[in-house]
């Protein structure tokens, strides 16, 4: 399958600013640097992906994705969640590419047998496929084929317009609901629910490394 993988990272001097009440911006930095790395372990241990793409304008960001041989994309980088799915979306179209994954990189918990499930839950085109953050607010996963099924619009309240987009564009969509991709970390009440998960990733070890906890 030549389904390609694309996660838009911003640069990392905006990180995560609804976390800056419980942590300093050096620790979103790593944070946010930890939570990419746990979600590019997943994507590349995904054996089913034809390609992993990060779009970014970061050095740390860029230095990271090529580790995991991740293609760099910079076109859109810079236009938020949206622009730079949107760009990537349009790219890969334009080279022919069958469809596209994008998620975000801030959902530590995604595991590769969710994205395997999304890939199999995924029909054959004209398709697309999501799955919601936790409050069902928020697309968290998509899938779509052609890359430029679907015109996608990210925000705080995205997954019914996205389903009703795929329905304007004569398609049903499929919707799974993934515990590990439904977590994302955005606010102090994330940071919370996710301590209290045991997990063995990268965002685990890096809220819990400094003295005090994530609330130091």
């Amino acid at each position: 399958m030549d389904m390609w993988a694309v996660v838009p990272a911003k640069e990392l001097i905006r990180a995560k600013e609804r976390l800056g009440m419980v942590l300093s911006p050096e620790r979103r930095r790593a944070l946010m640097m930890a939570m990419l790395e746990d979600v590019l372990t997943a994507l590349a241990a995904t054996p089913d992906l034809g390609g992993l793409a990060v779009v970014t304008v970061d050095i740390e960001a860029h230095r990271l994705a090529t580790r995991y041989g991740a293609r760099i994309i910079e076109i859109g980088a810079r236009d938020g969640h949206t622009g730079a799915v949107t760009a990537a979306a349009k790219l890969l179209a334009s080279e022919g590419r069958p469809g596209m994954l994008t998620v975000p990189g801030d959902i530590p918990l995604v595991t590769p047998a969710e994205i395997a499930q999304l890939l199999a839950a995924h029909r054959a085109a004209p398709a697309f496929t999501i799955a919601p953050s936790r409050d069902e607010q928020g697309s968290n996963a998509i899938i779509c084929s052609p890359p430029d099924a679907v015109p996608l619009r990210f925000g705080e309240n995205s997954f019914f317009p996205h389903l009703r987009a795929a329905e304007a564009c004569g398609i049903e969509p499929t919707v799974l609901r993934l515990p590990g991709i439904a977590l994302d970390l955005d606010t102090p009440e994330d940071l919370a629910d996710f301590a209290r998960l045991p997990s063995r990733t990268r965002a685990r070890a890096e809220l819990s490394g400094a003295t005090g906890g994530f609330w130091g």
